[in-house]
């Protein structure tokens, strides 16, 4: 008895203990989370300073609301990752600011998209043209950062570092052999010759349309990279081709020796280089201010200096970002239901004269593109709205696009991609032969158990679903038809779930013009005949407090997910997304593109 209250009460004494820690833990959260809210006052920029840019983490499209951001000592980052806007705004604030007087872009592993490296490459080509200076270097050159580094003044690296050219490849993983191991047959409704999506689940490698597709779009991609690079690097895109082609490139001695970089060297002697170029003695420290801590100077896209309205004109700006579901969706992801409640909040306000709907999405739900794509014609009723694509703008990415009186594009946009498919498992032979497990019931109607995922579809039943995919293409064919002014059998004859980029979407008449968000502003008020206007952001993001209240669970699990997996946390957002697919009908890109 005396041993068992010996148990009793460490046990007791062990719950009183965690008590305290997860309570002084969480009185440290809220302290952190606090203090992080009241250091988001301006910094000063000291006089000759540089602005560094170290662009090595994934750039959103806005600067998030991180209520753990603070919080660097319990192992989240410690420092806000700016968004596409800071940084754009931040590297315009910086062109006319006479404390800064040059950029030094900085080992950056650009983990960003193709657009979204063109926009931020085209803003550094604008800073240029006020004389100051652009200094780029790494120890390890990707192609992604060496592409956004080639407008540079001076482009250098570590003389025994990395440097990578050697062309573009995108791999698909096909599932279908695992699959067949457990005894799960994936059963495959779609509509689209190159609708490709599916193909991981029925086949071993890509099908010949598919290839045909990938060819041509990655092919259109990797043109526009090397035609950039020839022409800030003064070097002919056939000789870059063929550096490339025939692997010329193996160490930073080559890079020097082909012109692709100003010289070798070690990161004491750039910053050495720096001084020089700042008037700073070599004795003192160098002047310079992160883009993270930059951009809380910057005028934000809703309180731009240059764009104060004294008409109370206004521009609403709609971010559309992720995979496309119903319900609210957050940050990453699009939620119908709390995206067209944005879209409707800006055309029902007066004072807003136009919309720039801001489309970086593959697709997802087709029932949910629909939804969004309702709201987006209502609006143009009334007032204009001007699409800007960023990374991709793709299926139903490009179906909530389709209805607006303009579409922007990057040229190395990913986008089309029109076409419907569904995915149902049978699992039935997992069940009976790896599990042991079988099912039987009563049903009281032919059809009452549709979908179920115990066993294969009847013939009967696969026809209804091809019927309901069919539907669903006929029905995005015609949107695309209607917004783009085309005839419904044109827009079958490039659809078919066929990949484009921006530019080649240009030639085929579903995008209107190249440019960036930027000239999407700028478009939609000329069409809105204002000149005097402010801009405002949509769907407002979630303040610091009521995203702890809502979601501290899901924060706290992101974070350790990914610091588990760390690159491979992508294949696990892949899992999730196959069992989305599962649920309803998909207008989503086939893969995710990833440029190697």
């Amino acid at each position: 008895m005396k041993q068992f209250f010996k148990y009793v009460l460490a046990t007791i004494t062990g719950i009183v203990i965690s008590t305290i820690i997860l309570a002084v833990l969480f009185v440290v959260i809220i302290g952190g989370i606090i203090a992080s809210a009241g250091s988001d006052k301006a910094p000063e920029v000291a006089s000759n300073s540089i602005l560094h840019i170290k662009l090595d983490r994934a750039i959103a499209e806005r600067t998030p609301n991180n209520p753990f951001s603070g919080l660097g000592f319990l192992g989240f980052d410690s420092d806000k990752t700016p968004g596409l806007n800071d940084i754009l705004a931040s590297i315009k604030k910086a062109k006319s600011d006479d404390d800064i007087k040059g950029i030094f872009l900085d080992e950056s592993y650009m983990l960003s998209g193709q657009a979204t490296t063109e926009e931020i490459r085209n803003a550094l080509i604008d800073f240029k043209r006020s004389g100051k200076f652009v200094i780029a270097y790494s120890e390890i050159y990707t192609q992604g950062f060496y592409y956004l580094a080639s407008v540079a003044d001076k482009v250098y690296v570590n003389p025994n570092g990395i440097f990578e050219f050697r062309g573009f490849s995108s791999e698909v993983t096909f599932l279908k052999g695992a699959l067949d191991k457990l005894g799960i047959e994936a059963q495959i409704i779609k509509v689209g010759t190159y609708k490709s999506a599916v193909e991981p689940f029925f086949l071993t490698k890509m099908s010949d349309a598919n290839r045909l597709q990938v060819t041509s779009y990655l092919g259109s991609m990797y043109d526009h990279f090397l035609s950039g690079i020839s022409k800030y690097r003064h070097i002919g895109k056939d000789s870059l081709f063929n550096y490339a082609n025939n692997g010329v490139i193996q160490e930073p001695a080559d890079a020097l020796k082909y012109k692709l970089v100003d010289g070798l060297k070690y990161k004491d002697e750039i910053l050495s280089d720096l001084k020089e170029r700042t008037d700073t003695k070599q004795k003192d420290n160098l002047k310079s201010i992160e883009i993270g801590e930059y951009a809380k100077t910057a005028p934000k896209r809703d309180d731009d200096d240059d764009k104060k309205s004294s008409s109370g004109d206004k521009i609403a700006v709609v971010y559309a970002s992720g995979e496309i579901n119903g319900g609210d969706g957050d940050d990453n992801t699009i939620g119908s239901e709390n995206l067209s409640k944005a879209i409707r909040k800006a055309r029902t306000d007066d004072k807003v004269k136009a919309v720039v709907l801001r489309v970086n999405s593959p697709g997802g739900s087709s029932l949910a593109s629909d939804v969004i794509w309702r709201e987006v014609m209502l609006t143009k009723k009334v007032k204009p709205v001007i699409v800007s694509m960023g990374d991709v703008a793709a299926s139903g990415g490009y179906y909530i696009a389709c209805a607006a009186d303009s579409i922007i594009a990057e040229p190395n946009t990913i986008t089309g991609s029109i076409g419907i498919f569904a995915v149902l498992p049978n699992m039935q032979k997992f069940f009976n032969d790896k599990l042991g497990v079988t099912f039987d019931g009563v049903k009281t109607g032919k059809y009452a158990d549709l979908g179920d995922v115990s066993r294969p579809l009847s013939p009967e039943e696969r026809a209804l679903l091809q019927k309901s995919v069919n539907h669903g293409y006929d029905t995005f064919t015609k949107a695309v038809a209607n917004g783009r002014h085309k005839t419904q059998e044109y827009i079958n004859s490039i659809g078919q779930g066929r990949v484009w980029t921006g530019e080649q979407a240009l030639k085929i008449g579903l995008v209107d013009r190249l440019g960036n968000i930027s000239d999407a502003v700028n478009a939609a008020a000329k069409k809105a005949g204002i000149s005097d206007y402010k801009l405002v952001n949509y769907p407002e993001q979630k303040s610091i407090f009521k995203q702890f209240g809502d979601g501290f669970s899901t924060h706290v699990k992101v974070h350790f997910v990914k610091a588990e997996l760390g690159e491979n946390y992508k294949y696990y957002e892949q899992i999730k997304g196959v069992t989305q697919m599962m649920r309803t009908p998909q207008a989503r890109l086939p893969y995710n593109v990833v440029i190697k």
